[in-house]
């Protein structure tokens, strides 16, 4: 193998491992946080510490402007200055992980960035009690494997860095590049060590001076400083909004869709008072539904076919601040509708039973209801996905209960006859 081909394959490899996730997180901001396209609000932080000359005067400056910050520590330092990170922690600052030592992550393998990164937080979790959960890999770089990360840590860039680790111009040259550079959002990126490969060691003396005139310049501009845990909380709420805003149009369509739909097929409330259903009467076309007091619902039998009102459906989880709040209103609205339901029924006599198809079954069979499971089949196969977008339309945490409920949500044949219905419901005691 010739040695330019050796090359291109090195160079191949390394642009695989390295060069390429770095440069996707760097332009693009992708699975790391970086800054927030909009809001109040500034996160400073600070890397390679604790110092034990450097970072004490650090935070008396932050006490002295009543500023909350980041500490993306060392774990070796953070093991060597436990004192210093317990300070940090008291004083109401976030403590992050910066590695255990300042090493490169696209020159380590990914088994040695994960001992690097336990070590750390065993080392600061020992101290203060608390995993630390914010990571910034040093200079920026991370290998491939990093991004597998992000299911453990928040992985934390920045958006405004100064060269603090430089001594040459002094506090000024940092200062001015703070000033001319900040935006209302930013995360920015200094240094309260000296230590680290490539720094000159009496750099944080500037950076010191250069942010206590910063700061206070800041002060009198009424700018804001967060954590970086408070940041990120308001970065999701900025980003939820929209997704808000369109919930809430696909609500709104989804209802003008349904108020056609029931147009079109005669579908219409029973109990005026209290529309938790809409139905219509028609033929049952479908397997045989054995019930549970032996009577059989048949294919060609006339049924009142029911549909859940989406629309009180709606109302009713606004109006509930738990599961078990809304399943209880539910319930109490279906044992209000079901005497009503009853005396209908009475102008109908040719009726055999009720039936529908719904996710929400559970306590059914309370109520006198048989519960079958949907026969498998092409109708079977757009219930689920019919009756599963309805619930992330509808349902304010309706993704979350897709994934964790997998195995429940699925339609269900909740069926009883008209028999036992007015057995159980009738107003009229002859009956």
């Amino acid at each position: 193998m010739g040695m330019i081909t050796l090359f291109w394959i090195m160079f191949l490899l390394l642009l695989l491992y390295t060069i390429l996730p770095t440069v996707l997180i760097r332009l693009f901001g992708l699975w790391m946080y970086t800054k927030k396209s909009n809001g109040d609000g500034i996160a400073l932080t600070f890397d390679d510490g604790p110092d034990p000359e450097f970072t004490p005067k650090l935070l008396d400056l932050l006490r002295k402007y009543q500023i909350k910050a980041t500490f993306f520590v060392l774990g070796s330092k953070a093991e060597k200055y436990p004192h210093l990170i317990l300070r940090i922690h008291q004083e109401g600052h976030l403590v992050g992980i910066h590695n255990y030592v300042h090493w490169a992550n696209a020159f380590m393998s990914p088994k040695k960035v994960r001992r690097q990164l336990s070590y750390s937080v065993n080392a600061v979790e020992n101290i203060i009690g608390i995993k630390p959960i914010y990571y910034r890999p040093p200079w920026g770089i991370i290998n491939v494997f990093d991004l597998l990360l992000v299911k453990r840590f928040r992985l934390v860039l920045w958006s405004l860095m100064v060269g603090d680790w430089r001594s040459r111009g002094g506090k000024e040259r940092i200062k001015m590049k703070l000033l001319a550079k900040l935006k209302n959002n930013d995360i920015i990126l200094l240094h309260d060590s000296g230590e680290t490969f490539g720094a000159d060691k009496n750099a944080p003396v500037y950076m010191l001076a250069a942010l206590d005139d910063f700061l206070e310049i800041c002060k009198l501009r009424g700018y804001n400083f967060l954590r970086i845990d408070t940041y990120m909380q308001l970065v999701a709420q900025a980003e939820q909004e929209p997704v808000r805003l369109l919930k809430r149009l696909l609500i709104y369509l989804w209802l003008k869709w349904e108020h056609f739909f029931h147009w079109l097929f005669n579908i219409h409330p029973i109990d005026l008072n209290n529309q938790i259903f809409y139905s219509r009467v028609c033929k049952y076309h479908g397997k045989t539904i054995h019930l549970e007091n032996g009577e059989e619902i048949c294919s060609g039998d006339l049924v009142v076919e029911l549909h859940f009102n989406n629309e009180k459906l709606s109302q009713l989880i606004a109006e509930s601040n738990s599961m078990v709040q809304l399943a209880v209103n539910m319930i109490r609205d279906v044992q209000r509708f079901l005497p009503t339901m009853a005396q209908y029924l009475h102008l109908h006599q040719k009726v055999k039973g009720i039936y529908g198809i719904t996710m929400i079954h559970r306590g059914s069979k309370q109520l006198g209801f048989t519960v079958e499971e949907l026969p498998k089949g092409l109708f079977n196969i757009f219930s689920h996905i019919y009756l599963r977008i309805l619930l992330l339309v509808f349902h304010p945490n309706g993704k979350q209960r897709i994934e964790l409920k997998k195995g429940q949500l699925s339609p269900r044949i909740v069926a009883i006859s008209v028999q036992e219905l007015k057995r159980r419901y009738s107003l009229d005691p002859e009956r």
